[in-house]
């Protein structure tokens, strides 16, 4: 799964890397957990570019009834994206790029479960796979929520955890934001794990357990 990840790169950064016309107003984030707004690239319908807005983290279906479905819809899998309920219109038109450049997960460790920061041996910023909509409640404003899709664990993410995040290749990231793009199988082809090679990881502070703690500890690799 993917339950907290980071962005630290700056708004320049992601602008020139993921072809924007201006740089995004967003803050550095240390520790970003579900229900906080996340940065995300999607098609812009009036011009059709790439503009980058925020989302809030947990994808709440058109049809719900209420908002409560989005805590169980932070990550949709890969192998079932395409069909289940929640996801199967978000994926036909509504996908997006969540802009990140590090995730966390947790290693079992004996009796203890310990934070590791995963990331690019590049040092650069990424994209997730996403999934964005658009939810109407019965009173009160809209809300535009978002899903990170996940994985089976490559060889170099199996001894930390069985799934992770869908890093897509920039070669995909004009299909994957085409809402008029329609190829299932080749959409499905871009949802596999990232070589291993490409990925660095090191054990990181517990400060992270709490979402509250946002700050620069929580990336910091432990000492030792």
């Amino acid at each position: 799964m993917c339950g907290r990840f980071t962005q630290t790169a700056p708004s320049d950064v992601i602008a020139e890397q993921f072809q924007l016309q201006d740089s995004p107003p967003f803050t550095t984030r240390y520790n970003i957990a579900p229900s906080q707004s996340v940065a995300a690239i999607r098609i812009n319908p009036d011009c059709s570019t790439r503009a980058c807005v925020m989302l809030r983290w947990g994808l709440i279906p058109s049809w719900a009834k209420d908002s409560k479905i989005g805590t169980q819809c932070i990550n949709a899998k890969a192998e079932t994206v395409a069909e289940k309920p929640a996801f199967r219109a978000a994926f036909k038109k509504r996908r997006c790029l969540v802009i990140a450049d590090g995730f966390y997960e947790w290693q079992r460790q004996g009796t203890r479960k310990q934070p590791m920061w995963i990331g690019l041996k590049t040092k650069k910023p990424f994209a997730f796979a996403g999934l964005w909509e658009h939810w109407q409640p019965i009173e009160g404003a809209a809300l535009e929520t978002c899903t990170i899709i996940t994985t089976e664990a490559n060889d170099f993410m199996q001894p930390i955890h069985t799934r992770m995040p869908v890093i897509l290749p920039p070669s995909s990231y004009d299909h994957w934001l085409d809402p008029g793009f329609a190829d299932v199988a080749a959409l499905n082809s871009f949802l596999r794990p990232c070589p291993s090679e490409d990925l660095m990881t090191y054990p990181v502070s517990t400060l992270v357990n709490n979402p509250r703690h946002d700050v620069r500890q929580c990336l910091e690799p432990l000492a030792g």
